[in-house]
C-alpha cells in the first residue's frame, strides 16, 4: 500500500495550507492515518492522527489550529493548517496502517506505510 502526499508550499505567518494524502493498492483496509513532521535537525514528531472510527489526536503545538479529517474515498486524509507559525516549517509525512489483502498466498498482512514528505515553509 502506497501513500501519496501533496499540498505543501510556502505560506505567510497566520496563513493556511491544506495537505492531502491518498492511499493506493489493490485491496486493503485502513486502521489509522496520521500526519508527522520533521524540521531540520529535529526528530520526526506526530502532528495529528485519526482512527477508523474518527477519533482524532493532536500534538499540543497544533491544537486549535490544525484539523485532521478523512476524505470520502478510502484511504484519504487531509490536514487543514490554519494560523500557521514559522515553527510549523517542516517536511510533513502522512502515515497509515492497516491490513493488506492483496496477496492470495500469504493472506491478510499488516502494513504500515509512509508517504513521501511534502515541504511546508512558513515565512514572511
Amino acid at each position: 500500500v502506497q501513500l501519496q502526499a501533496s499540498g505543501g508550499g510556502l505560506a505567510q505567518p497566520g496563513g493556511s495550507l491544506r495537505l492531502s494524502c491518498a492511499a493506493s493498492g489493490s485491496d486493503f483496509g485502513i486502521n489509522d492515518m496520521g500526519w508527522y513532521r520533521q524540521a531540520p535537525g529535529k526528530q520526526r514528531e506526530l502532528v495529528a492522527s485519526i482512527t477508523r472510527s474518527g477519533t482524532t489526536n493532536y500534538a499540543d503545538a497544533v491544537k486549535g489550529r490544525f484539523t485532521v479529517s478523512k476524505g470520502n474515498a478510502k484511504g484519504t486524509v487531509y490536514l487543514q493548517m490554519n494560523s500557521l507559525k514559522p515553527e510549523d516549517t517542516a517536511d510533513y509525512y502522512c502515515n497509515a496502517d492497516g491490513i493488506d489483502y492483496s496477496d492470495p498466498v500469504r493472506g491478510p498482512q499488516y502494513f504500515e506505510s509512509w508517504g513521501q514528505g511534502t515541504q511546508v515553509t512558513v515565512s514572511s
